[in-house]
C-alpha cells in the first residue's frame, strides 16, 4: 500500500517539465508525432480532471477550467518545445464508463475537455473506460465482453467538438466494420493494436484486397493477460511469431525452403498444434504433407470451444489455417482416420509429428488434492467432462448442476454460463480464491462476475470436491481443511485436470527398430500430447517444431537471442567487475 501528498506548484512544473523532456527526446529521435496521455484513469494528467482524484481547492481544483489546467498547461509547453518538428496528439478517455459519477462523462467533461483544447492538439486519439483502475474489461474489452466497434456511442459525441482527426479504438478486427467506421464519418484512423499483433501486415492485406489472408484477432486477450502478469513474453493465439522476429528471427510471411524438403511428414491430430505445424511445414516446401485426424473436421478441441457463450470468435483459430490448407498444394486434410502404430509406421512419411491433444480427467484426478475424487466416474449419467457435454453431446441430468473448476481460466464460467442460460439451477465450486482467476490477466474476471451473479450461479470458491454420489456431492474449505459440506447435484462436470492423450506417441517411440526399418527418420510429438497448456502456447509449440524441422534435433529449440543491458567499461571497473568482451558490446548473446 502506498501513500501520497498533495503537489504543490513546484511538483506541478517539475512533472510538466518532464512532458516536454519526453517529448523534446521524441523530436530528437525523430518521430513524427507526441502523444501527450490521458486515458484509463492513470496519468496524472487525467486524475487532474476527475473530482474522484481531485479535491485541491487552489486553481488547479474546483471548476472544470481549474480541473483542466494541468492537461491544458502540458500541451502547451509540449507544443511549444517541439515546434512545427513534430505533430502533437492527445490519447483521451471520454467517459470512463463509472457509474459513480466521479469519473469523466462523455456528455460532461469528455466532449468539454476536448473542445477546450482542440486548438493544441493535431490528433485526437479517443477511447472508453475503465471505470477503476482495478477494472479494465471496457477499455481492452475481449471478443467475451464486447462485439466490435463497441465505442462508437460515446465517440459520435466526439465529432461535432473537434476539427481534427480522429483515431478511435474499440475491438476492430473486421475489414468491413472499418471500413464502415471510415466512411460514416465516426474516425479518421482505425487504432488497431492487438489486431496488429495478429496480423502486422493488416493494413497491406486490406489495401491489397488480400481479406483472406488477414489472420483476425479472436479477442481472447491473452497478450494482454502477459503483460498484465508481468514478465512473460508476449504471445498470441493467432500469430506464433509475435515477439520472436528479433528473437529467432521469425517473419510472419516468409518461409525458407526446408533443407530436408524432400521428405514427406505425416502429422497426426489436426488440433491448434496439429494445424500449425502442418501449415508452416508445408510452406517450408516438404513434398507432401498429410494432416490426419479421427474426427470429420479441423480443430481439435477448437471444434467445441467457440460454442461457449461469448467465444464465437474464437473459431477464427479453424477458420483462418482452414483457408490457408486448402491454398496449400502440397498439404492435404484427411479426416476420419484413425491411425495406431501399425498404421503410422507402414503410411510412408520419413518425419512423423504426433500432436493428439488432451483430454478432461474422467475421474476427478486434480492438482489441488493431487488423488481422485470418490464416486467420480464420467462413464457414470450423472458424472460428466468437457468434451462429453460440447463435443459427444452426452445428456446433462437433472435441475441441479456442479460445475468443479479446477483450471481457473474461461472453461468453467463459461460451462456455467451455459447451463444457467439452459434454466439449470447451478453452483460454480472452485479450489481457486475467485471464480476463473486467469481472466483478472485477461480484462475478463469482473464482466464474467457480473453474467454468473446476474444468471443467479452460486460460486463457491476456496473449496474441493472429495466425494460423489446421485443427487450430492461433497467437499471441504480447502486452505484450512474444513468440516465436510454437502450440496445438490442432479449431474457433476468434472473441469479437474488434463491428461495428454501421448500413448501412440510413446508406442511408436518404443518401436524405434522397426521405425527406422519402415524409413521414418524422425518422430516427434507437439502442443498438449507434450503436457496440456493453452491455446496459443499449442500453436506456438507448432510452429516452432516446423520452423525448425531441419535443425539437428528439431525437437529441442533452437538458442535465440535475448537482449542484454550492457556497461561501460568504466562502469564495469566502478562496479569490480571485468570489463566486457567484444561479444558482450554487441548487446545480444546466443543463449
Amino acid at each position: 500500500m502506498r501513500s501520497c501528498y498533495e503537489m504543490d506548484r513546484r511538483d506541478i512544473r517539475e512533472l510538466q517539465g518532464h512532458y516536454v523532456a519526453a517529448a523534446e527526446r521524441a523530436r530528437e529521435a525523430g518521430f513524427d508525432l507526441v502523444l501527450v496521455y490521458m486515458a484509463e484513469s492513470i496519468p496524472i494528467a487525467h486524475q487532474f480532471l476527475m473530482p474522484y482524484f481531485n479535491r485541491r481547492t487552489d486553481e488547479y481544483g474546483g471548476s472544470f477550467e481549474n480541473r483542466a489546467r494541468f492537461a491544458r498547461e502540458v500541451l502547451e509547453r509540449v507544443r511549444e518545445a517541439v515546434g512545427d518538428d513534430c505533430a502533437v496528439g492527445c490519447r483521451f478517455s471520454v467517459d470512463t464508463l463509472s457509474e459513480d459519477g466521479l469519473g469523466t462523462k462523455v456528455g460532461e467533461e469528455g466532449v468539454r475537455f476536448v473542445a477546450h483544447v482542440d486548438h493544441l492538439v493535431d490528433l485526437w486519439d479517443v477511447q472508453v473506460g475503465p471505470p477503476s483502475l482495478l477494472d479494465t474489461t471496457d477499455s481492452a474489452a475481449s471478443s467475451r465482453v464486447r462485439s466490435q466497434n463497441y465505442q462508437k456511442p460515446w465517440i459520435d459525441q466526439v465529432r461535432p467538438h473537434t476539427t481534427k482527426p480522429i483515431v478511435g479504438v474499440g475491438r476492430f478486427t473486421d475489414p468491413d466494420v472499418m471500413v464502415e467506421a471510415i466512411r460514416s464519418g465516426q474516425l479518421d484512423i482505425i487504432g488497431a493494436a492487438r489486431p496488429s499483433i495478429a496480423d502486422p501486415f493488416l493494413p497491406s492485406k486490406i489495401e491489397e484486397g488480400r481479406l483472406d489472408e488477414i489472420r483476425e484477432c479472436i479477442g481472447c486477450n491473452i497478450c494482454l493477460s502477459r503483460f498484465k502478469i508481468g514478465g512473460l513474453r508476449l504471445v498470441c493465439t493467432q500469430n506464433p511469431t509475435a515477439g520472436e522476429e528479433y528473437r529467432r528471427g521469425w517473419h510472419p510471411e516468409r518461409f525458407t525452403r526446408a533443407s530436408n524438403a524432400e521428405n514427406d511428414v505425416l502429422v497426426v491430430g489436426a488440433g491448434p498444434a496439429g494445424m500449425e505445424c502442418a501449415i508452416v511445414l508445408a510452406k517450408r516446401g516438404m513434398r507432401r504433407v498429410h494432416l490426419v485426424d479421427a474426427g470429420t473436421e479441423l480443430g481439435g478441441i477448437m471444434r467445441w470451444v467457440p460454442r461457449l457463450p461469448g467465444l464465437g470468435e474464437w473459431a477464427r483459430v479453424v477458420n483462418y489455417r482452414q483457408i490457408q490448407i486448402e491454398k496449400l498444394k502440397n498439404l492435404e486434410f484427411i479426416p476420419r482416420t484413425r491411425l495406431d502404430a501399425d498404421g503410422v509406421a507402414v503410411y510412408g512419411a520419413e518425419l512423423v509429428v504426433i500432436a493428439t491433444g488432451s483430454a478432461w480427467a474422467t475421474d476427478g484426478m486434480n492438482g489441488f488434492t493431487r488423488e481422485r475424487i470418490v464416486g467420480a466416474d464420467a462413464s457414470l449419467p450423472h458424472c460428466l467432462t468437457p468434451e462429453q457435454v460440447m463435443l459427444e453431446g452426452k445428456p446433462v441430468p437433472g435441475e441441479s448442476v456442479v460445475v468443479y473448476d479446477c483450471e481457473g481460466y474461461y472453461l468453467g464460467s463459461a460451462l456455467a454460463e451455459r447451463f444457467a442460460g439452459e434454466g439449470k439451477r447451478v453452483t460454480l465450486v472452485t479450489p481457486n480464491a475467485t471464480a476463473a482467476p486467469y481472466l483478472a490477466f485477461t480484462a475478463e474476471l469482473p464482466h464474467v462476475s457480473r453474467v454468473l451473479h446476474g444468471l443467479g450461479v452460486e460460486v463457491i470458491t476456496d473449496h474441493v470436491l472429495t466425494a460423489i454420489e446421485p443427487g450430492r456431492v461433497s467437499g471441504h474449505e480447502f486452505s484450512i481443511v474444513g468440516p465436510t459440506v454437502t450440496w445438490d447435484a442432479d449431474s457433476v462436470v468434472l473441469i479437474t485436470q488434463r491428461n495428454s492423450n501421448d500413448g501412440l506417441y510413446h508406442e511408436l517411440r518404443d518401436a524405434g527398430e522397426r521405425l527406422e526399418r519402415e524409413g521414418i527418420s524422425g518422430l516427434y510429438r507437439i502442443g498438449d500430447c507434450v503436457e496440456p497448456r493453452l491455446i496459443a502456447d499449442c500453436i506456438f509449440d507448432g510452429h516452432r517444431l516446423a520452423r525448425e524441422i531441419d535443425s539437428e534435433d528439431p525437437a529441442t529449440p533452437l538458442p535465440f537471442a535475448r537482449e542484454k543491458v550492457v556497461l561501460s567499461a568504466a562502469e564495469l571497473q566502478g562496479s569490480g567487475r571485468c570489463p566486457p568482451s567484444d561479444a558482450d558490446l554487441h548487446g545480444a548473446a546466443r543463449v
